[in-house]
């Protein structure tokens, strides 16, 4: 099989989406941007061995491929649209193809994304997908908002994705069933695009937690000029995690809790006058919100432990080059 049949079998469907004009099978893709809205573009790529290992079901990686995208605009607030994907393959492989297609247009479908374009050349796996959503003009949220006395919010639990990855790679210690159950927030995580949606208007700035919260909270407070206190007793976490850190392993749990990579859910800020709409807004999306700080004038994060002191030294982000 050739690249442009390889292509055709696999990646092209039919589009129903009327705003596409012309989707795979030219030199680009046009499509028509709905009237009173601004265009949000988000890339993200993912190398095997770096962001996935070699062995992972291809059905899972396809819909993680198109999961961290999704992400992405759900921290703009932004509702998705279409997305361009180029694939770097070591060889044909036809049932690496099926699982991995069947994963990606599953994400898709639910969220009625198209794929309207993309490459393929033979190489190291490597997958880089585009996301290219909407949202009404000037209503995307952004990292820069933020303002003192804000709530900061998360979404979800935290530290799962990292702990799992620990325990696959041997380096923690994890039990089976508990692996079981941590293991999807790793493969398969959940965007939370309709609660970005919701959070347009509310939220004074958001981020996806993908590198970790202190790390990516970082990125609010750079961005906003202001500072942040949050206490680890408020952070949400699976029972799994707590165990760990109220034992000999709590270093361990507080780098996946604070530092480790993943999960793909919200952090975001929003005034304090705003907690009865955010209750309303997690119980209509059924997402869990836990508010677990706030903002502060003077730059700088500190983060207290569950007796309300300064956590020393906070466990370092991913970072690709650091």
């Amino acid at each position: 099989m050739n690249e442009f049949s390889l292509i055709d079998h696999y990646f092209r469907r039919a589009v129903s989406d009327s705003a596409v004009r012309l989707a795979i099978g030219d030199d680009g893709a046009v499509v028509a941007p709905s009237p009173g809205r601004d265009l949000v573009f988000s890339a993200d790529m993912l190398v095997e061995g770096r962001h996935f290992l070699a062995d992972v079901d291809p059905v899972t990686l396809g819909h993680k491929t198109l999961a961290v995208n999704l992400s992405d605009l759900a921290a703009m607030g932004a509702r998705p649209r279409w997305a361009l994907l180029a694939v770097a393959l070591p060889d044909f492989d036809e049932g690496w193809l099926r699982g991995f297609t069947q994963g990606l247009f599953a994400l898709a479908d639910r969220f009625g994304v198209a794929l309207i374009g993309g490459d393929t050349t033979r190489g190291p796996r490597n997958l880089c997908l585009t996301i290219i959503g909407e949202v009404p003009a000037g209503t995307a949220l952004r990292r820069s908002g933020a303002a003192p006395d804000d709530d900061v919010y998360v979404s979800g639990t935290l530290g799962d994705a990292a702990l799992a990855l620990a325990a696959l790679q041997g380096s923690a210690r994890l039990a089976a069933s508990d692996l079981a159950q941590a293991r999807p927030r790793l493969e398969t995580p959940e965007p939370r695009v309709v609660l970005g949606e919701r959070l347009r208007g509310v939220a004074t700035a958001a981020i996806d937690v993908s590198d970790g919260l202190t790390g990516d909270l970082q990125h609010i407070l750079d961005g906003s000029g202001a500072g942040a206190v949050i206490d680890v007793a408020r952070i949400p976490r699976s029972p799994w995690l707590d165990v760990m850190l109220r034992g000999a392993a709590r270093d361990a749990g507080l780098a996946c809790l604070l530092g480790g990579g993943d999960d793909y859910e919200l952090c975001f800020t929003a005034a304090a006058a705003s907690r009865e709409g955010i209750a309303a807004i997690a119980r209509s999306v059924d997402v869990p919100l836990a508010r677990i700080g706030s903002i502060t004038a003077a730059p700088g994060l500190i983060v207290r432990d569950e007796r309300g002191a300064p956590l020393p030294t906070l466990p370092r982000s991913f970072d690709h080059f650091g």
